[in-house]
């Protein structure tokens, strides 16, 4: 049996077993969301359009698949995180409600992904609609998407997550109800669920991941990734011997901050400029790497540089694995690396710059799956031709 745990497959036996609601007529499509307010505007750290929020505020925020893997992951987080107190920020008494003030409340979680920020903020926006029919409840929620999406256009896993959210929550499974207070109280179940099963994601992929680190590999990783970060520790925490190489990941040089996580775990660490990858590869058994987006074809879309990490890899017949949460699978198929919208941020050369020089200053490249051997995530341990498979379930 398949466990999907951020899949839109956990109540199909209910779901059977109710009358399924006709769409509405297109003709009342919910209307385009307004501009942002002056609130709103101020609280969105980016003012220029060609750079993305999420490098502007980055400073500020320091298929192969078993039942029985996923049984034992599953199992392994649930007595740990079922039991977790709801840390959500309450809402202020008299003042009205935002989606983008509890987005932003949710950020500062320094472990709390954007994403599932996101999530949070949006089923804060269910419980806390005024709405008093199903059809004014969808347009509020669809707004609020709307507007966490306009907060960065350039953010891949806050759109997929916003989307993959909205998809989940407004199942007909939830609307079947003739009170209008049992279905909404239905929606906030199925959007309290989705918040869980997000939160947990990363829990559950370190587990699922362990089989494939072995005592005495080097593993080389690139830039900063929570979820890379939680496979290491857990494997640390194991008792496993490994040693990690981390790139420096310029211009930001999250793999500096990836380093210093380690070695406070006692883990032996390396540190590489990023053009000494290929003269370092023959030490490596395998490459490690988080992904801001998984798109159809099965490829990553990832901080700048994991493309050509990947090629080398592949020359070199090193292994390419990628851990990633399933609310990253993005309705994306770029052919090429200049097919995807641009997401651009500062960079510091430490000299000045003359004004006739051009500066790339894209954020992330596109690594295509034939250069990737498998992806752990919350949905199992998935090659990467099976991931069109799952976004079709996820999307159903």
């Amino acid at each position: 049996m398949w466990w999907r745990s951020a899949s839109f497959i956990l109540d199909k036996q209910q779901n059977d077993a109710v009358p399924k609601l006709r769409n509405p007529p297109d003709t009342l499509t919910p209307p385009s969301p307004p501009p942002l307010s002056m609130p709103d505007t101020l609280q969105n750290p980016n003012p220029q359009n060609n750079i993305s929020a999420y490098y502007q505020t980055r400073a500020a925020h320091h298929a192969v698949v078993t039942s029985d893997w996923l049984a034992q992951a599953q199992a392994a987080v649930g007595s740990d995180l079922d039991g977790a107190p709801e840390t959500g920020v309450p809402t202020v008494a008299g003042k009205p409600f935002s989606v983008i003030d509890e987005f932003n409340s949710w950020r500062k979680q320094p472990d709390l992904a954007e994403a599932v920020a996101a999530i949070r903020a949006l089923a804060a926006v269910i419980r806390n609609c005024q709405a008093t029919t199903m059809m004014e409840l969808e347009i509020e929620l669809k707004k609020a998407s709307d507007s966490l999406k306009l907060w960065d256009t350039t953010s891949i896993s806050l759109t997929a997550g916003c989307d993959l959210f909205m998809r989940y929550v407004t199942r007909t499974s939830a609307l079947e109800y003739e009170d209008f207070n049992s279905a909404k109280s239905r929606l906030i179940e199925r959007a309290e669920k989705f918040g869980e099963i997000s939160c947990k994601a990363r829990r559950i992929i370190a587990m699922l991941s362990q089989d494939f680190i072995f005592d005495g590999c080097t593993i080389l990783v690139h830039g900063f990734s929570r979820v890379v970060l939680e496979v290491l520790k857990t494997a640390a925490q194991s008792k496993k011997l490994f040693r990690v190489f981390c790139t420096e990941g310029r211009p930001d040089r999250t793999g500096l901050r990836l380093s210093n996580e380690l070695a406070k775990l006692d883990v032996p660490v390396k540190l590489l400029i990023d053009s000494a990858v290929a003269y370092t590869m023959d030490e490596v058994d395998m490459v490690l790497v988080g992904a801001d987006g998984v798109v159809e074809s099965g490829g990553i879309i990832n901080m700048m540089g994991t493309y050509q990490i990947a090629l080398v890899a592949h020359s070199m017949n090193k292994p390419v694995y990628v851990a990633a949460e399933s609310y990253k699978f993005a309705r994306l198929y770029p052919l090429d690396q200049k097919d995807m919208g641009p997401a651009l941020r500062p960079i510091d050369f430490g000299v000045p710059i003359p004004s006739k020089v051009e500066v790339e200053t894209s954020a992330w490249d596109y690594t295509p799956p034939q250069y990737l051997t498998l992806l752990f995530t919350d949905l199992g341990v998935l090659t990467p031709s099976v991931v069109s498979d799952e976004l079709i379930q996820l999307y159903l």
